[in-house]
């Protein structure tokens, strides 16, 4: 395949997906997005930092307006590239990936890509509402979240290799080694520092439609590339 091809089809693989990301974030998370942010005002009335006056709700709308605005194409621009990285994992590694077709390939390997990227440290450090979470930890919570991303991405490369090489009756051991190293890093790594303040009701409810917004650009970024990717390859 031309280079200009790959970057093509991975480019275009991944604005695709990154359209259906933030349409459906738009859709479905918006709507929990505007009541977190609606208690966040209520605090903010309650405690005296902001007075509920028309110039507030004007500012307010007009930041909502913008902000709305602004989620299919950061959707769009998250999934270029986060499709960038994608297909350049399936280059370097369709050959070794289980599946009877390229479709199949790169559906396993987005599937792979979201459990070991996103869900993993999803269950570790989940998603919440704008009202969950201080100004003075963003730096910390950061550090933790990639720190479980990459613990869990490296730890599947390696694992996953071994997997290859062992023997069918044996390959049961590099599972048991990426779960061991997963087990370890939930009990050693910290928690989250911030206390949930918000209803429990909308923490989990958001995180449900947060799940639901990745999961559509893992599973559309495997098959759209893997569809571009069987048609173009020579």
């Amino acid at each position: 395949m031309k280079t200009i091809v790959f970057i093509s089809i991975v480019l275009i693989s991944g604005g695709l997906a990154g359209l259906v990301h933030g349409t459906i974030n738009f859709a479905i998370v918006e709507p929990y997005l505007d009541q977190a942010i609606g208690l966040e005002n209520e605090s903010l009335f309650a405690s005296g930092e902001a007075e509920d006056t028309l110039e507030f709700w004007a500012e307010y709308e007009s930041y909502r307006i913008w902000q709305k605005s602004g989620q299919v194409l950061a959707g769009v621009i998250l999934g270029l590239a986060m499709g960038s990285l994608f297909g350049i994992v399936f280059a370097l590694s369709r050959n070794s990936l289980p599946g009877k077709n390229i479709v199949t390939k790169a559906v396993f390997l987005s599937g792979l890509m979201w459990f070991t990227l996103y869900l993993i440290p999803f269950l570790k450090y989940p998603t919440n509402p704008p009202t969950v979470g201080e100004a003075d930890t963003v730096v910390l919570r950061m550090i933790l979240y990639v720190s479980f991303i990459i613990i869990s991405g490296i730890g599947v490369i390696v694992f996953y290799k071994l997997f290859t090489k062992l023997n069918k009756n044996k390959k049961y051991f590099a599972l048991i080694g990426y779960a061991g190293l997963m087990i370890i890093a939930f009990i050693v790594m910290p928690d989250n520092p911030d206390e949930i303040t918000a209803p429990m009701n909308l923490v989990n409810e958001f995180r449900f439609v947060s799940v639901l917004g990745v999961t559509s650009f893992w599973g559309s970024v495997g098959i759209i590339l893997g569809l571009f990717w069987n048609k173009f390859e020579k």
